[in-house]
């Protein structure tokens, strides 16, 4: 059964750091696309960072260039996304998302349409509040 299950998310301060985890199950992720993205409430989902097939590509938003990375660990199938100098406007549901294919990356990065390409998680929430 394909599964990718997220965790991490949780209550931060401004300033603070939040380390998000998909681990995936049922396939590898040695050949996919893997995405970040987030919903904030009364908001479009939107590609927050991605990385291409053997992390060739990496791409950030503008809004966390530079206080979000994203990576993955081979051996454990996992994803993460190490978020840190958390503001107010990350607040949102975070989902991970693998794909074989150029389609997430592409949505991920603004370059293609938006779609629910590959497998998802559940999402996670993030709040960044005082």
């Amino acid at each position: 059964q394909v599964q990718r299950v997220e965790s991490g998310g949780g209550l931060v301060q401004p300033g603070g750091s939040l380390r998000l985890s998909c681990a995936a199950s049922g396939f590898t992720l040695n050949y996919h696309a893997i995405g970040w993205f987030r919903q904030a409430p009364g908001k479009e989902r939107e590609g927050v960072s991605c990385s291409s097939n053997s992390d060739v590509t990496i791409y950030y938003a503008h809004s966390v260039k530079g206080r979000f990375t994203i990576s993955r660990d081979y051996a454990k199938n996992t994803v993460y996304l190490q978020m840190n100098s958390l503001k107010p406007e990350d607040t949102g549901v975070y989902y991970c998302a693998a794909d074989l294919g150029a389609r997430l990356y592409d949505y991920c990065s603004g370059y293609g349409p938006k779609g629910e390409y590959g497998f998802w998680g559940q999402g996670t929430q993030v709040t960044v509040s005082s």
